[in-house]
């Protein structure tokens, strides 16, 4: 964490004094004193700091720390708020012999990032990105999506994260909530008249659209599957970049298929589960150091972040660039960035 402070405050040419709000997340780790407390402490922050410690909501957490720290510079006027999203794997390591409960050492793994809020007007012309949207769906109710990803004790006592085979299921479920929701906020009118009729079809006509649902026998049904099938928004109409949860191949593969995507779209998710695996909920922000590190993004491109995590939860943010984001000079991709796309089976 003190790293990526230290680089944050140096890049930003900003005191530690002055920063007003601060959010920190980690889902696994969740010491006394908090986290925040140890930043404070640290960098001896001012005495009137709003400060806030997140832990145990999964790796969406970092769109949930953005909407909080919006939020309060709103409220309170601060100027000035700092959101830290990290992940501590080795206190929750997993020694014991349940299947579930080993594929979190398998994909999770420590990082960390550090982010920079401002409202104040003077700090338009240096910002690289305008907050636009957050959009944030829970699915906790549904007692299934609840336990999908739950830590818990196995049959010798030993504590663990199960990984529930509803996962997939349950994350497409929130998916289709979460932009059901963004959709009509970021989506082209064209777009947005397209998923209407959709809805609207299968809304008069039920029995038509669960008879297409049903797979047809091979040269019948084409024309009511079709009509019936609900219609996917082309998300690449609102968005210029994408930076997908990096949960692991399967996740990617499915969320590529569900939104129709390019392999293009999913370069900077599946180059930093490549790189560094599933960082939780900083992967978002490897990702969009990808895009920059590649010097692709530009003025007025449009980021969709997208992120879940457990409860179940599935939380979006949306991002303008307010200028040509230039290559930085220090990043984590800069010792490996023309390797990338690399053959992520390699």
């Amino acid at each position: 964490m003190f790293a990526a402070l230290d680089e944050l405050f140096d890049k930003c040419r900003v005191r530690p004094k002055d920063v007003g709000v601060l959010v920190v997340n980690c889902s696994l780790f969740n010491p006394t004193p908090s986290l925040s407390a140890m930043i404070v402490n640290h960098y001896k922050m001012r005495g009137n700091i709003l400060s806030y410690n997140l832990g145990g909501m999964g790796c969406s957490a970092g769109v949930i720390a953005v909407d909080l720290a919006r939020d309060m510079l709103q409220a309170s006027g601060a100027g000035l708020a700092v959101v830290v999203s990290t992940e501590a794997v080795s206190f929750t390591w997993y020694p014991g012999k349940r299947r579930s409960m080993l594929i979190p050492n398998a994909f999770f793994r420590a990082g960390c990032a550090a982010v920079l809020l401002s409202n104040r007007r003077r700090d338009f012309h240096r910002a690289k990105y305008q907050l636009e949207h957050v959009v944030r769906t829970h699915k906790g109710a549904d007692d299934r999506a609840f336990r999908s990803v739950y830590q818990e004790e196995d049959e010798q006592r030993i504590k663990g994260l199960s990984i529930s085979r509803d996962l997939l299921e349950v994350g497409g479920h929130a998916l289709k909530t979460n932009i059901t929701t963004l959709g009509p906020l970021v989506l082209p009118f064209s777009e947005q008249l397209l998923f209407f009729a959709g809805v609207l079809f299968r809304h008069l006509f039920p029995a038509s659209s669960k008879a297409a649902a049903a797979a047809p026998p091979p040269g019948e049904g084409e024309e009511a599957s079709s009509a019936a099938a609900p219609y996917i928004p082309d998300f690449k109409r609102a968005f210029e970049h994408f930076c997908m949860h990096a949960a692991s191949g399967d996740v990617l593969e499915h969320l590529q298929a569900n939104l129709g995507l390019r392999d293009a779209d999913l370069e900077a998710s599946r180059a930093a589960l490549h790189r560094f695996g599933n960082t939780s909920s900083s992967s978002i922000w490897y990702e969009l150091a990808y895009l920059e590190a590649k010097g692709r993004v530009r003025r007025g491109d449009r980021v969709w972040q997208l992120a879940f995590g457990s409860g179940f939860k599935c939380n979006s943010a949306v991002w303008r660039a307010v200028r040509r984001v230039r290559r930085p000079a220090r990043s984590p991709w800069l010792d490996c960035i023309d390797r990338y796309p690399a053959r992520m089976d390699a």
